[in-house]
């Protein structure tokens, strides 16, 4: 008997994991591994079970199906589900992966199952849309409010107002905030382009600052300056840093 396609529903609406359900009653062929009312849980049985596909809603409170697609060890083929087109259209057409427009149709519901399939027989394509999704809801992401880091089996939600300073270590940045600190594989750069300008700022090569953390310049030796923040900490600043210090203060 040939091996049933595994399914994992995440909606935070239980009439949108119902829908699915519904329509995938139908199919011999497919089998539901679980169903998940948040991007917490859901993260943690795809990361468990692997399934073959997934139905994901976009908007969902805590951690959204953008958010969840960053913390996955090995992600499935995806089937975004959502109620705003806006979210969705532009990346998708950017990157050919499908979504449902809910409310949606069986023979909607129906082809974007064929090019699941499809892509289930393609795995390098489908890894490729995905990281193409990822890469393009970051850029169009104009400022960051909040970012997510996956810390073993824990997933954390770091508000960007909570942020202090961000430090380089080598393909990572160590984000240092009220949370604690905690490694992200992000760069520098993309922090800069990404962090809100009047709250932050990149004072040298390793370090972003929070500008409401800023206690003082001093200077160490000549034309050599530190920064030390409202908790003391002392962070090295670069002299185009401080360049970009003395226009900011």
């Amino acid at each position: 008997m040939e091996k049933k396609i595994s399914v994992v529903i995440i909606d935070d609406e239980s009439l949108g994991r119902q829908i699915v359900r519904k329509f995938l009653d139908s199919r011999d062929d497919f089998e539901i591994a679980a169903e998940c009312s948040n991007g917490f849980e859901g993260v943690k049985k795809i990361n468990e079970l692997k399934p073959d596909i997934v139905f994901l809603d976009i908007q969902m409170p805590k951690l959204t199906g953008f958010e969840m697609l960053e913390l996955l060890d090995s992600p499935p083929v995806i089937i975004f589900t959502t109620a705003y087109d806006q979210y969705a259209i532009k990346a998708f057409e950017v990157n050919a992966a499908d979504y449902l427009l809910k409310p949606f149709s069986a023979e909607r519901f129906e082809e974007a199952l064929e090019k699941a399939e499809l892509l289930l027989k393609n795995k390098s394509r489908g890894n490729e849309i995905i990281s193409g999704l990822i890469t393009h809801t970051q850029e169009t992401t104009e400022y960051l409010e909040r970012i997510v880091v996956k810390d073993g089996s824990r997933i954390h939600i770091i508000p960007v107002d909570t942020i202090s300073y961000i430090e380089a270590q080598d393909d990572y940045v160590m984000i240092h905030s009220s949370e604690g600190s905690l490694l992200k594989q992000k760069t520098m750069k993309y922090f800069e382009e990404h962090l809100p300008p009047d709250d932050f700022l990149r004072i040298h090569r390793s370090y972003i600052a929070a500008i409401p953390h800023i206690k003082k310049i001093e200077l160490v030796e000549k034309e050599s300056y530190r920064l030390i923040l409202d908790d003391g900490t002392k962070l090295p600043v670069s002299r185009s840093g401080y360049e970009r210090l003395k226009s900011l203060l």
